[in-house]
């Protein structure tokens, strides 16, 4: 019996690879952990985020693109490669105010087909303020 190749890849090769697309550059994300516990990336604060002036917090569409990101890296760390989301679901528990928000995630189930992963994401002073699961599609490309 052969054993399954370890394509788990580091903080470095995933930082390029977050790093890479147009959108993942505006929310500025940094990787800081990458490793058998699960992924965290930070996402640097920006004004724009802001979905009411008078209150200054976070648009949910914002905070759901985190977690997604958030949780298809967790994924890539295994796989080697980013792969496309097919559900996603976030909660949300607070309003997030100005500041960084650090996101955590971890897979659930790794799939051949499709793999689950969860994110957590929290704001500068660590309260939760948002969570989700997404499924994603990860076979291997044709």
């Amino acid at each position: 019996m052969s054993e399954k190749p370890d394509t788990r890849i580091g903080v470095d090769k995933l930082q390029q690879l977050i790093t890479r697309g147009p959108f993942n550059q505006w929310l500025d994300f940094t990787v800081v952990k990458a490793d058998a516990d699960g992924l965290e990336i930070r996402a640097a604060w920006r004004d724009e985020w802001v979905v009411n002036p008078d209150r200054r917090y976070t648009h949910g569409g914002i905070l759901a693109a985190i977690v997604d990101v958030a949780a298809d890296y967790a994924i890539a760390a295994e796989l080697g490669r980013p792969v496309p989301t097919i559900d996603l679901r976030v909660d949300y528990h607070k309003a997030a105010m100005p500041g960084d928000l650090t996101a955590k995630a971890k897979v659930v189930r790794m799939g051949s087909q499709y793999s689950t992963a969860e994110a957590y994401v929290y704001d500068k002073d660590g309260a939760l303020v948002a969570s989700g699961r997404g499924t994603y599609y990860t076979a291997a490309p044709k």
